[in-house]
């Protein structure tokens, strides 16, 4: 089966990114890898990006008003929404296979189960949680949060090309196009809460229960990472496939301590941040988010981002958001809205 497998990020995620290129080159030498760069061109694009078969920049992805998606979305929620895109177009590529990885994944084994999965359906998805839990805490960590933020953990998602992977494709960019946002308390977490749907709305959904797949912080309460005899990594029978290093350095840390029952996630986690730390490309890694600010260094709070979305005579009046001058966004609104400008809280 020919695969493709992308995933979307900006430079502060660079060297994520290719820890996750080498680590599946890895694993699958023939898959076709695939990087959405939602950030612009660097001096050293080639050069941080040479692990890659093919680099795709946002503004290569003909979305409609461009400047004015950029602005409703944060980085991250800019990163998610553009996910959906980029499967339809790989599909429309001729690729058998797409599968999508978060920046912050690495690959220690092939994905044997999710080749296994595709034989037979269109769409696999991970859940979050795999089996329940019975502690109190765990059960509110792992199993209220999944509620709050999404069944399924969109950091990984394998589409088959066919005719329903291509309809998923499509209801999926329709979606995130239109309200990719971070709002848990509407019932919105980027594009992620969308996909509780998918296995209601589509036929064919695997849901991948390999406790080797998609090992993170928040399942490590019923998942059990060990090194076996022959020195592999494995968790709960299954060889580990693929971990998922979300939020280090923040909430990920804390539910990694509390939650791991032997010395290999934290052992994982101090191999990844070397890992990580070795694949930095100094003037790349270290650039802002090109569209974190105006045209004249004003940083867009996110208060602002939600009200460009959600206020339509704003966005009427002015054709370039990130545009600086006197008849700018960011110059009428230091005189008529300066609450909209002011330094978003720590």
């Amino acid at each position: 089966m020919s695969i493709a497998c992308y995933t979307s990020f900006t430079w502060g995620y660079l060297a994520r990114a290719r820890v996750l290129s080498r680590t599946l080159r890895a694993a699958h030498p023939d898959w076709r890898q695939v990087a959405v760069v939602v950030d612009t061109p660097a001096e050293r694009t080639q050069e941080a990006l040479a692990g890659f078969d093919d680099v795709v920049f946002a503004s290569e992805l003909d979305v409609p008003d461009f400047p004015a998606f950029l602005f409703r979305h944060t980085l991250v929620e800019a990163c998610t929404a553009l996910k959906p895109r980029m499967l339809a177009r790989l599909l429309e590529t001729g690729a058998e296979a797409v599968v999508y990885l978060d920046p912050d994944i690495a690959v220690f084994h092939p994905l044997a189960s999710v080749l296994r999965a595709l034989e037979g359906a269109s769409i696999v998805l991970t859940p979050h949680q795999h089996a329940p839990n019975d502690d109190p805490q765990a059960i509110h960590d792992a199993e209220r949060t999944a509620q709050l933020y999404g069944v399924f953990n969109l950091g990984f998602a394998a589409v088959r090309n066919d005719e329903t992977g291509a309809a998923f494709a499509r209801w999926w960019q329709s979606r995130c196009e239109t309200d990719c946002r971070d709002a848990p308390e509407e019932g919105l977490f980027t594009d992620q809460r969308y996909c509780d749907l998918v296995p209601a709305l589509f036929p064919g959904v695997a849901v991948l229960r390999d406790p080797g797949c998609n090992v993170a912080s928040w399942n490590l309460s019923r998942r059990l990472p060990i090194v076996t005899a022959e020195g592999s990594l494995a968790v709960d029978g299954s060889l580990l496939a693929f971990y998922h290093f979300t939020q280090i350095g923040d909430v990920g840390d804390t539910m990694t301590r509390r939650y791991a029952r032997n010395e290999v996630p934290l052992e994982l986690v101090h191999w990844w941040q070397r890992q990580v730390a070795a694949a930095t490309v100094p003037g790349v890694s270290d650039r802002p988010w090109a569209w974190g600010f105006c045209a004249d260094g004003t940083p867009i709070p996110r208060r602002l981002r939600r009200a460009w979305r959600a206020e339509p005579a704003l966005r009427a009046r002015f054709a370039d958001p990130f545009a600086a001058g006197p008849d700018s966004l960011v110059a009428r609104l230091a005189l008529e809205r300066p609450d909209l400008l002011a330094a978003e809280e720590a």
